[in-house]
């Protein structure tokens, strides 16, 4: 293996369409043959400004043949970890620190203000805005939840926010939209991680408290899941439902650590 062939391409082959269910995503890992691992020590080293990834002392490269290197020591050490705990084969679909990176290396990068527009569309609709109308003890606990971090982006971002009841769409103000958009970060790393987090929530306003560091990645993510909870209490939770729920907590843990948080 020479320099410019570097472990990357494996990942490169194994990327794939980019499938969004967390299930289906892992179906379609399975049926791939998976690489052997060929390497023996994984590194990080200090590379122009960021911290890069190595192989037995071969930087890895992302599908894009980008150096895989990130802002951060202690990110660095997280894809070190993924890296080091493969065992005989190298399955993608148990590195999401690494796929999220070699996206906002690859993808985010060449258009942040896209990734970043897409995400600020959430808080038109955000999760937080839409309560039950019943049953009273849901009603209660998505107050509690969900009241506070409304409260508080609202005093972060000058604005204010319209509650619905049920489904029903509630326009918000125009200011909302680019007020959020206003808030975050151009860095495609942040970018990358912040949009992963709206979507993995459904509300653009759990990630960036996240990001501001008024909620850590669980709260945030239990705050999600008020509804879902509701429903696991009373009816359980069955098997493909549960894989997809873990699925999405490790895509929540990588976008909060790719966010320095």
């Amino acid at each position: 293996m020479s320099d410019d062939d570097t472990p990357g391409d494996l990942f490169a082959d194994l990327a794939g369409p980019t499938e969004t269910d967390p299930v289906r995503r892992a179906a379609e890992a399975s049926k791939r043959v998976l690489p052997k691992r060929f390497y023996k020590a994984v590194t990080a080293a200090p590379t122009d400004g960021l911290f890069a990834v190595h192989l037995d002392g071969r930087p890895v490269r992302t599908p894009g043949r980008k150096m895989l290197a990130v802002p951060g020591a202690s990110v660095a050490e997280a894809l070190v970890a993924e890296w080091a705990a493969q065992g005989s084969h190298i399955d993608p679909a148990t590195m999401p620190l690494t796929r999220l990176a070699n996206s906002a290396i690859d993808g985010v990068a060449e258009d942040v203000d896209a990734v970043l527009a897409d995400a600020a569309k959430y808080a038109g609709s955000d999760l937080l805005c839409y309560r039950a109308e019943d049953p009273e003890r849901l009603v209660a606990r998505q107050t509690e939840t969900w009241d506070p971090i409304l409260k508080w982006a609202e005093d972060r971002l000058g604005v204010r926010f319209r509650l619905a009841g049920g489904v029903m769409f509630v326009a918000q103000d125009e200011a909302v939209v680019p007020a959020v958009r206003a808030a975050l970060p151009r860095d495609p790393f942040v970018a990358a991680a912040v949009h992963q987090m709206t979507t993995v929530c459904g509300s653009v306003l759990l990630a960036l408290a996240v990001l501001e560091g008024r909620l850590d990645a669980e709260a945030a993510f239990a705050a999600a899941h008020v509804d879902e909870d509701w429903n696991i209490e009373l009816w359980g939770l069955d098997g493909e439902s549960a894989s997809r729920r873990v699925w999405r907590w490790q895509d929540m843990q990588a976008a909060a650590r790719l966010a320095g948080k």
